[in-house]
């Protein structure tokens, strides 16, 4: 129902792999709290106070919450309602003497399709200073009505460490698109990245090795 596309040099950053693969059992993880901090939130899919992020306990992810992040077409909607995107600019800092890197990335959300209609969800990821981006697609087709769920890992020893002993910020762009398409244009399709209880985040898998 969905596929994944991954372009650029930094595509080695996330790729359609196994979670198995993602990260060795041995793996050290700092025993130190890290701290991700929102340094700027741009995006009709993100607006002021719809967005929180939070770190696990045991420093093995982090994830971004959306409240009001939703796509949709057909119907009464907007034209301007079919495209909803998110710009974050988070600071991630780790404890002396690790580094880490994105070993996978998971997406929830929820989708109704009518048929004919279409979905899209995508995000690019860099590190502040880098020149190379990992860009990733998913398309959905209607009819559908469901809850959706991605994963894109890669295999350990094809991971992109941030540099040791810099505190790099870490960007994220994403996007949620929706078609309702010619059978689907008097009913609304719509696709979300949020939920009415906040449950549903967009989870960072995070590898860890000392510099």
């Amino acid at each position: 129902m969905f596929g994944a596309l991954l372009t650029g040099g930094f595509a080695a950053l996330l790729a359609s792999t196994t979670p198995a693969q993602a990260v060795p059992a041995a793996a050290e993880i700092p025993p130190q709290k890290i701290e991700v901090s929102v340094q700027t939130v741009n995006g009709s899919g993100c607006p002021r106070g719809t967005t929180a992020v939070g770190v696990s306990h045991d420093n093995t992810a982090f994830t971004v919450t959306y409240s009001d992040y939703l796509a949709r077409a057909g119907g009464d909607s907007d034209p301007t309602d079919m495209r909803k995107n998110c710009q974050l600019n988070l600071n991630v800092h780790v404890p002396q003497g690790f580094t880490y890197a994105i070993a996978a990335v998971d997406y929830r959300g929820f989708a109704h399709l009518e048929n004919g209609g279409q979905g899209l969800q995508k995000a690019s990821y860099y590190f502040q200073g880098s020149s190379d981006t990992a860009r990733q697609s998913h398309r959905f087709e209607g009819p559908l009505s469901d809850n959706w769920q991605t994963r894109d890992s890669t295999d350990y020893s094809a991971l992109v460490w941030a540099p040791c002993g810099e505190d790099k910020n870490f960007n994220i762009n994403s996007e949620l698109r929706v078609n309702a398409g010619s059978s689907g244009a008097k009913n609304t399709s719509f696709m979300s990245m949020d939920s009415t209880d906040g449950s549903v985040s967009t989870v960072f898998q995070l590898a860890w090795k000392k510099c």
